[in-house]
């Protein structure tokens, strides 16, 4: 079993590495990719030294039987042919083949069957906001079909990547100290702010975050489900936490719910409020799953469920969701 990872230098690449690890992936070889600064460099993984290779056109790929790819869109528009033309499954963390219909976007919690089918060899990893999402959704959509979504995302720097991350940091500090904030990844100053902006807005007033909601989980859950997200960077390091308000067919209770959660793997139910237990990114980064709570009737709708959600964005929503996709293709000999 021969693993690929194509960018392995940045925050999601780096995951990768640690998830292989910590769930022993059965690979044999490892060979590893990235830009040309990035090229020479050398990540150990299970005691063995392994040098990054530049990603070109080449035939690197020819034995490889998984190629796990998170280095952005254009990258993985351009290298998509040379890394599948050889029979390597492609699982691309990137936006660029998500809404492609000959291309299976996958949460295997949710759609795992999905994956079987790959006429390109390429797998999409959803957005990170979407996958969190829908593993929430799936016990309840099984309980009753869902109309309509409304959420309310709280998404944290590492979503915007390791650099984004150290320039919160450095911004925390600058401001503990009354120096000049620098502003580069951000639109605005994250530290002790709130940022109702993630990617560019589109024509009809949501940005394509939001509208990657909207669209992937309807592809993900093969529903017509209608989701309505506003997006927000808020300064938190890492994990995203969303506020979602579900509607279903049915009238659902909120024992029904809770019990749905509890029992469906890849949940974690941590909802008691009078003891002040709920889920918090402080204390779930590192995480593998999404954790739930604050779960109760919405008081407007009697066919309404509002809870609260929080999962770790490099890890379920990026590095682990890969990993469980070749996981799963392994156990179904594909």
């Amino acid at each position: 079993m021969k693993i690929a990872i194509v960018g392995v230098s940045g925050a999601v690449g780096q995951e990768l590495l640690k998830v292989l690890d910590q769930r022993n992936f059965p690979l044999t070889n490892l060979v590893l990719f990235g830009s040309k600064r990035s090229a020479g460099q050398t990540y150990t993984f299970k005691g063995k030294e392994y040098k990054v290779k530049e990603l070109q056109h080449n035939d690197d790929f020819k034995d490889v039987d998984y190629a796990l790819v998170s280095a952005g869109g254009s990258t993985s528009l351009n290298f998509a042919e040379t890394i599948t033309k050889h029979g390597a499954i492609m699982i691309d963390n990137s936006s660029a083949f998500r809404m492609d219909d000959e291309v299976p976007l996958v949460v295997p919690e949710v759609n795992a069957e999905d994956a079987l089918h790959t006429p390109k060899n390429i797998i999409a990893n959803p957005n990170c906001t979407t996958i969190q999402m829908v593993v929430s959704l799936k016990p309840i959509e099984q309980l009753s079909h869902i109309k309509r979504v409304h959420i309310s995302s709280y998404q944290s720097a590492s979503g915007a990547g390791g650099e984004a991350m150290n320039e919160l940091i450095e911004q925390l500090k600058q401001s503990s100290l009354g120096e000049e904030v620098k502003v580069e990844k951000f639109a605005y100053q994250l530290a002790l702010n709130l940022i109702p902006h993630i990617d560019v807005f589109t024509d009809n007033g949501y940005t394509k975050e939001e509208m990657k909601m909207f669209n992937e989980t309807r592809k993900i859950m093969h529903s017509d489900i209608a989701v309505s997200a506003t997006c927000v960077r808020v300064p938190v390091m890492r994990a995203h936490s969303e506020s979602i308000w579900v509607e279903t067919e049915d009238e659902l209770t909120v024992e029904q719910v809770r019990n749905a959660f509890e029992n469906f793997n890849g949940i974690v139910v941590e909802d008691n409020p009078s003891e002040k237990k709920y889920p918090m990114p402080l204390f779930l980064s590192g995480k593998d799953e999404v954790f739930v709570g604050r779960i109760r009737k919405d008081l407007t709708n009697p066919k309404g469920i509002a809870f609260w959600s929080v999962s770790d964005q490099i890890r379920k929503g990026a590095a682990l969701n890969a990993v469980q996709i070749a996981e799963y293709l392994i156990k179904h000999k594909k």
